[in-house]
């Protein structure tokens, strides 16, 4: 293979993963269209309060709310969708009409916690005795395995674009530092969709729940496009390492 070539899908596979990562990166940090259209999870309640009415047999009131601008926290009634990216989540009444919250380097990801403490404190009861047990539940777990992936996630970033930038120039030891920044990229990026891949697996478990005999939680757990666009990153890079070691190991 000529050099040009080598160097040049190399690089174009760097640039490709790195565009995906930092669109990864800018998932739900606020609602406007590209963030908005990118999570690495996704939370709807839309059944839940139905749910919920089929379990108490009760009139389920104020467990909803339709104003969207309502800080999230707070109690003020929970929205139908949340999604949750690496800095931060948003909660949304309808397709496109939501709020976020402050920005947190490697945020947690805590969705039951999230979704209870928009809640009035009875319905919060009511939940903590049908999920207990639930990964979905088991907000220390969750919340510590994401935060560790987000490290990965954000030194995979760092990797990639030193392999990028060093890969373009013509130098046997510029060839040995891009070689080793990608298979170091995507190594970390790996662990990190690994990471993000089981929990929200394990979270799922919520959409086969049954809070009483023959009612389903209601809860429905999915993974956002933050995942997949997290592994095709990977591949990506996997895919460089070849044209990049071959340039370092030729000098083509």
């Amino acid at each position: 293979m000529r050099g040009e070539y080598c160097v040049g899908s190399a690089s174009f596979l760097s640039f490709v993963a790195l565009l995906l990562l930092i669109f990864v990166h800018v998932g739900q940090i606020n609602t406007s269209t590209v963030p908005h259209g990118i999570a690495m999870a996704k939370v709807n309640t839309t059944g839940f309060g139905q749910a919920l009415y089929d379990s108490i047999n009760d009139p389920i009131q104020g467990l909803y709310t339709n104003n969207y601008t309502s800080p999230l926290g707070e109690g003020n009634g929970l929205r139908q969708l949340y999604e949750f990216g690496l800095y931060s989540f948003c909660a949304y009444v309808n397709s496109s009409a939501g709020t976020c919250t402050n920005h947190t380097i490697a945020d947690r990801f805590e969705p039951y916690t999230a979704i209870t403490s928009d809640m009035l404190v009875n319905y919060t009861q009511y939940s903590d005795a049908m999920f207990t047990g639930t990964t979905f539940m088991n907000s220390g777990y969750l919340g510590s395995n994401a935060h560790v992936a987000y490290y990965f996630i954000l030194l995979g970033t760092i990797f990639a674009t030193v392999a990028l930038f060093t890969g373009v120039t013509r130098k046997a030891l510029l060839f040995f530092v891009s070689t080793a920044m990608s298979i170091m990229a995507a190594l970390f990026i790996l662990i990190g969709a690994a990471i993000w891949t089981a929990i929200i697996k394990k979270c799922e478990g919520a959409n086969t729940l049954y809070i009483s005999p023959g009612v389903l939680s209601g809860i429905v757990v999915s993974y956002g496009s933050g995942i997949y666009l997290t592994w095709a990153a990977f591949a990506c890079l996997a895919a460089s390492i070849v044209p990049y070691m071959v340039s370092c190991c030729t000098f083509r």
